[in-house]
């Protein structure tokens, strides 16, 4: 079976997000997306809601795939968290050049910790790339629409917590 694990924070899950999972699930027959705890990043949304929110959106995507998604919130390494789900593989999702510095940084340590995990990096596509949960997150809290970055049930879920 193969195993791949897509890791982020997800605060919140956005449409770009949804994009490389859908596309992932073409590449494995399981796709764990992994919910990093990072407290360091203070999250809007706790490890539940985007747990939640995460197993929600991607529902329909493993309906119409036929690829099983499991959601696993984790705390270790990134490549401890991979072998803790048996993963063969870790999807990134890169939206610009910006991006690939880092990403080729943590490959290149991921490599020295456990050479038996690839890294596969897939771009996001070209209307999600400018798409930052961070940048929803600012957009939101001022008013703006996030309607064109995130799912409908996340739009609402932001519209509550910020109390619009």
């Amino acid at each position: 079976m193969r195993i791949g694990l897509y890791p982020g924070t997800f605060d919140p899950v956005t449409l770009g997000h949804t994009d490389i999972i859908r596309r992932a699930c073409t590449l494995v027959d399981r796709l764990v997306i992994g919910v990093a705890i990072n407290r360091d990043k203070g999250p809007l949304f706790s490890l539940d809601e985007r747990v939640a929110m995460i197993e929600a959106e991607t529902a329909p995507i493993a309906a119409a795939c036929g690829c099983e998604i499991v959601v696993h919130p984790f705390e270790n390494l990134l490549i401890d968290a991979a072998n803790d789900v048996g993963a063969q593989m870790i999807i990134r999702g890169l939206r610009a050049v910006a991006d690939f510095e880092y990403e080729y940084q943590m490959v290149g340590m991921n490599r020295m910790l456990d050479k038996s995990v690839e890294t596969v990096f897939l771009m996001a596509e070209a209307r999600h790339q400018a798409i930052a949960s961070k940048l929803v997150k600012e957009i939101a809290r001022l008013g703006g629409d996030v309607s064109s970055f995130v799912p409908p049930g996340v739009e609402d879920a932001l519209k509550l917590r910020l109390g619009l």
